[in-house]
């Protein structure tokens, strides 16, 4: 058993994630400079692992987010329905020209040695402007609550969404859930609000109350200033050692984590990765099997290894098995035109397990 505080009793919710909706327009592998159409994903990286969760892994998850009351906002309500996520909406009215907007994001999927292309338009977002006391934390959890989450990309919108996922997790963990977080450092974001130095403080305070850490080694290294070792430049990006050897140093600096992973990824071509990933566990480290993927569209990857993962400690499984499980559904969510889950749990496990691409007659 884990050194995690998991609640063991019947809850209403399984896991509950706090961040931005957004709605991502995709011309597939059409560069959008060209585009005639598109397909339209909801998506958010917190919001992805809660669907992910529902979706596939048949848990009981919500979402705590903004929504505007507009087309776009019932074009995404009607997504997260069919999810099965349940939403915890602070509802924004559009005055019809401006805003409040829900933020869109323009990704083409590149192809061969043509990379994905990917930029966005958050101005005026309805998600940047949430603050802490807009939402009824006791109410939300009255029913009880296992597990929280929320990230990084949320948490640099404004300066004051990442006081709101402090407040956030100081309510979950009052409610006995675990918090998790999951770094995704990015610096366009942060130096809208003040730089690195900026980011870094806010995020360090969160991280004070997290016991469950999702990032690669560049994540610990901007987000918590945490000091990686020289590495050579034809290292492999499969090879772990680098992030084990910044465990210690994470570990040493916040005390309350109990848990920390990543996905490790080689990039080959835009549609031929290896993949792999990681778990540190209560100062015990573990490895999933390298797979070779053949990727039809990579966003949401990352989120899809969280959300099995995350399954696997709530569902009680071994960490290896719940490595494996986080491995196989982010790997299986990158065959998958957009960003959520299109897998059955079967197939995960099947998988995770060692199964074959054999046709299933």
């Amino acid at each position: 058993m884990s050194g995690l505080p998991l609640r063991n009793d019947a809850c209403e919710l399984d896991f509950l994630s706090l961040g931005a909706l957004v709605h991502r327009l995709d011309p597939g592998i059409t560069p959008f400079r060209r585009a005639r159409s598109f397909d339209i994903h909801v998506s958010g990286g917190e919001y992805n692992v809660a669907a992910n969760l529902a979706s596939c892994f048949g848990l009981n998850t919500g979402i705590v987010t903004a929504m505007v009351n507009n087309g776009v906002g019932e074009l995404v309500q009607a997504r997260v329905r069919e999810m099965g996520v349940r939403p915890f909406y602070k509802h924004f009215e559009h005055d019809g020209v401006r805003g409040p907007n829900i933020a869109t994001v323009y990704s083409d999927r590149g192809l061969g040695v043509r990379g994905p292309v990917v930029f966005y338009n958050r101005a005026n977002e309805a998600g940047a402007m949430l603050k802490p006391g807009d939402f009824d934390w006791k109410s939300i959890h009255a029913g009880g609550t296992r597990w929280f989450h929320s990230g990084g990309i949320f948490a640099a919108l404004s300066p004051t969404t990442s006081e709101l996922i402090i407040e956030a997790m100081q309510a979950a963990k009052a409610a006995g859930a675990v918090n998790s977080f999951d770094l995704n450092y990015r610096a366009k974001l942060w130096k809208t609000i003040g730089g690195e130095e900026k980011g870094r403080e806010m995020i360090t305070r969160i991280v004070e109350n997290v016991d469950a850490l999702i990032g690669n080694e560049e994540d610990l290294q901007k987000s918590l200033g945490i000091k990686g070792p020289d590495v050579k430049e034809h290292t492999s990006k499969l090879d772990p050692t680098t992030f084990f050897e910044m465990i210690d140093r994470v570990v040493e600096k916040f005390p309350n984590i109990k848990l920390v992973a990543t996905t490790l990824r080689e990039v080959h071509s835009t549609n031929r990765h290896d993949w792999s990933a990681v778990l540190w566990l209560d100062g015990k480290r573990y490895q999933a099997p390298t797979c070779q993927l053949d990727v039809i569209d990579r966003i949401g990857g990352g989120d899809g290894f969280a959300a099995g993962l995350i399954y696997g400690m709530l569902a009680g499984r071994a960490p290896e098995e719940a490595l494996r499980l986080g491995w196989a559904h982010g790997a299986m969510l990158t065959t998958f035109p957009g960003d959520v889950s299109l897998s059955s749990l079967p197939e995960v496990e099947a998988f995770a397990q060692g199964g074959s691409q054999r046709v299933d007659r």
